[in-house]
């Protein structure tokens, strides 16, 4: 069992592999995104019983509007299970769950299902469960600059601007509850890239990439990566 003084405070996760998984076993790539769902509910739990106060997914990037419309549309209905089959027990363990991105621009069935799972859990004091959707960290970084330059023509910002300045306009920002920056970034799957996720807010991060697909990842996998972040030595640029 991990100490629960060691445990970061924010585990950022991109999950890779669904389709790779399916594949292997011959199946639709919307087969591996269901067995990442419940991969996905496995982790949210394990991270809200061991102390974590934030975890954030990266569900859809503004990218992954190019791959087929079957497996897009797929993606969306999930969301919409997930909502039917979880709402509930999110509720009973507290968690609060938040979106990171612009998910305005998602089928309509799948805004309303996530609208009411942001209602539902708002009052929620236990973990924050983020999912970034319809998310790209260059878009983000992009609209809090333009955010910033017209408080700054209205007058309602003055004086030259800051990194606390331009994070508090990012998703991770004040909109959502000043988000820390993530100690520790997962990618499964065995690709090592950042894939235009939290560039801004992962200056001083961990990183740690597996060889698992995202379906089989799971909270003893979960357990051992934060094990391994417990005995990392964190200089943020300094030296001891």
């Amino acid at each position: 069992m991990i100490n629960s003084n060691y445990v970061p405070s924010h585990v950022a996760i991109i999950m890779d592999g669904n389709g790779r998984w399916a594949e292997k076993r011959f199946l639709p790539r919307a087969a591996g995104h269901n067995a990442g769902m419940k991969a996905m509910k496995e982790i949210v739990k394990a991270a809200s019983t061991l102390g974590v106060k934030h975890l954030t997914v990266y569900a859809f990037s503004t990218e992954n509007w190019k791959r087929s419309q079957e497996e897009v549309g797929a993606i969306f209905k999930l969301l919409i299970k997930y909502v039917k089959s979880e709402l509930m027990e999110l509720n009973q363990n507290n968690v609060k769950v938040k979106v990171l991105g612009d998910y305005s621009a998602i089928p309509e069935a799948a805004k309303e299902s996530l609208e009411q799972l942001l209602e539902s859990t708002k009052n929620n004091t236990g973990l924050q469960f983020n999912i970034a959707l319809n998310y790209g960290s260059r878009m983000e970084i992009v609209r809090a600059a333009n955010a910033i330059n017209e408080a700054i023509s209205k007058g309602i910002i003055c004086g030259p601007i800051t990194e606390d300045m331009l994070s508090s306009y990012l998703y991770t920002g004040v909109e959502n509850g000043s988000i820390p920056d993530p100690e520790l970034i997962i990618r499964t799957s065995g690709e090592q890239r950042l894939s235009n996720f939290l560039l801004w807010q992962c200056a001083y991060t961990e990183f740690f990439f597996t060889d698992t697909l995202w379906p089989d990842f799971d909270k003893d996998e979960f357990e051992r990566i934060l094990e391994s972040f417990r005995n990392r030595d964190r200089r943020f640029g300094g030296r001891k």
